[in-house]
């Protein structure tokens, strides 16, 4: 009654959101309330020893893996690293710095005094006047005859012909139509309006005459056999059919693979429903029991070697640290700095003595001397002051 009342432009009342989601529980069969809690604690007793070996084997795992395995790999990790500079790292460097790099300087220098220098003279003192002047030359020689020879007689000549062309052109065009028109005309009296002619008087009587008696001989007959004789045959065929192979597999479906289906997927549900109850339940015994284990452990073990380490071992290693550790790594530190002084020493004089030998043999660098730069335009006026003078008697 409420929805013949309510206006058609009125949308129905939507559901919660929180509704939406929830859906009413569905009625359980009789076989599943009766075999639950029989699988279910059969599941549960085979499940928890099977849960208590996995949690052991994975904090087994846990601890091999944070004791043995990574610091294990991170000192592999270390020693290839070093391999692999020492091998394919600092020979090359090595390599780089002290071989290429002044061997590529050296190159640079000869190259720039043998080469580059008398390249850069020859082009600025010999090739640019040269060029300049050949190129004088030739507009003088050949760019203006050629300017005045297109202009004065090229020109007019070329506009002569042009008009020639042109009208050579227009009389062309007028006889190619004249012809072209003389041809088609040829070409429909000998090859179309003969075929026209014969398909239209010809060839359409005669399909017309031979669909009439294709359709009354045999579309026809043809049409009667299978209303009147093929339909009925194959209504009673497809009837005789379904009541033998179709009825029969119906009802075997319905009546007994179905029911025997419903039942086992009802027990393969509650099955699994069973083992996963059975695994969380495992899990929290397995909680449980490592905890208190782990709690065992931690009073037997841990306790034990933390109060010796707090009460013995902290104030020996302090002693230890003060009295021997920190000496030595003073005097350590001393030695390296010393030693570090001495390589930079060394290394100053090697640098010197490298670039003494190198001032002897290829000479000191040369100073860049800057080049004056030709101002294209005049200087810009001073700016006026109080001081300055604008006329001759004003002038100091």
């Amino acid at each position: 009654m409420d929805l013949e009342k309510r206006p058609a432009h009125q949308a129905a009342p939507q559901p919660l959101p929180g509704q939406a989601d929830r859906q009413p529980p569905q009625a359980e069969g009789c076989l599943a309330v009766a075999i639950r809690i029989p699988v279910r604690i059969v599941v549960l007793v085979l499940v928890v020893p099977v849960r208590l070996v996995w949690d052991a084997l994975a904090v087994c795992g846990r601890f091999v893996h944070r004791t043995m395995l990574r610091p294990v790999g991170r000192a592999i990790g270390t020693v290839l690293t070093w391999l692999f500079k020492a091998v394919f790292v600092w020979p090359w460097v090595g390599l780089w710095r002290y071989v290429l790099v002044p061997v590529g300087k050296g190159l640079a220098w000869l190259g720039r005094t043998l080469i580059a220098v008398p390249a850069m003279w020859l082009y600025a003192r010999v090739l640019t006047p040269l060029g300049h002047g050949i190129a004088r030359l030739g507009r003088v020689l050949f760019v203006i005859p050629a300017v005045w020879l297109y202009a004065r007689v090229l020109t007019p000549v070329g506009h002569g012909l042009a008009w020639l062309a042109r009208r050579l052109g227009a009389g062309a065009a007028a006889a190619g139509r004249g012809i072209g028109a003389v041809l088609v005309w040829l070409f429909k009296a000998v090859f179309v309006w003969p075929w026209v002619g014969l398909w239209r008087y010809v060839v359409v009587p005669v399909g017309v005459a031979i669909a009439w008696l294709v359709r009354t001989l045999v579309v026809v007959p043809a049409v009667w056999l299978y209303r009147s004789v093929l339909t009925p045959v194959g209504h009673g065929i497809a009837t005789l059919l379904r009541w033998i192979l179709v009825v029969p597999a119906v009802a075997v479906w319905r009546w007994v693979l179905a029911p025997i289906g419903r039942a086992v997927a009802v027990v393969a549900r509650e099955v699994g429903d069973a083992f996963g109850h059975a695994w969380r339940i495992a899990g929290h015994i397995s909680l449980a029991v490592g905890r208190f284990l782990g709690k065992l452990l931690r009073w037997i073990f841990v306790e034990p070697v933390r109060w010796a380490y707090r009460s013995i071992l902290t104030p020996v290693g302090h002693a230890v640290r003060d009295a021997i550790w920190r000496p030595a790594a003073a005097a350590v530190r001393s030695v390296g700095r010393t030693a570090r002084q001495a390589l930079a020493s060394a290394r100053d004089s090697v640098r010197q003595a490298r670039a003494d030998v190198r001032r002897m043999l290829f000479g000191a660098p040369r100073e860049p001397v800057p080049v004056p730069v030709a101002r294209r335009e005049p200087d810009a006026p001073e700016a006026r002051t109080l001081g300055s003078s604008t006329t001759a008697l004003m002038k100091d």
